[in-house]
């Protein structure tokens, strides 16, 4: 008896297909809800949720909770990317919102620091650094 590990429903590549015209964006569910009705999907809420879930199950896609009032978030990054690995932290700017991807070996060296000095294991998928971006920083001075 083979087991299947999930199949492609129509419902599943639309999602996909949404997904991989904004790699390295965060959407909320609620975000993709509103522009996959204003391209003509049919696709119900649930069934984006229940999609999204399946998708973070499979590494397909990466989840992220950056503060409580937002939610959670979603990104499809394709192999290619840098952030497709462990070491990817994320920068939220105060002013503006943007989130920025960062791959930094001093970064990277903190946290080795962290988990061998102090049995502290940091979770790069959900560490966060609030601040001022560049473009913003540029405006202010």
């Amino acid at each position: 008896m083979t087991i299947k590990k999930g199949y492609n429903t129509k419902h599943k590549e639309e999602l996909m297909d949404f997904l991989k015209t904004i790699p390295g964006r965060h959407v909320t569910a609620g975000e993709i809800c509103s522009c996959m009705k204003e391209k003509g999907s049919s696709i119900g809420t649930a069934t984006v949720y229940r999609q999204l879930e399946k998708l973070v199950s499979d590494g397909t896609i990466n989840k992220y909770i950056i503060d409580e009032g937002t939610g959670a978030c979603y990104e499809y990054i394709p192999d290619s990317d840098h952030c497709s690995t462990e070491n990817c932290y994320h920068c939220k700017c105060e002013e503006c919102g943007k989130l920025i991807h960062m791959s930094c070996g001093e970064v990277t060296g903190l946290a080795d620091h962290v988990r061998e000095h102090h049995g502290f294991k940091i979770d790069p998928r959900r560490t966060v650094f609030y601040g001022i971006c560049e473009d913003c920083s540029s405006k202010e001075g």
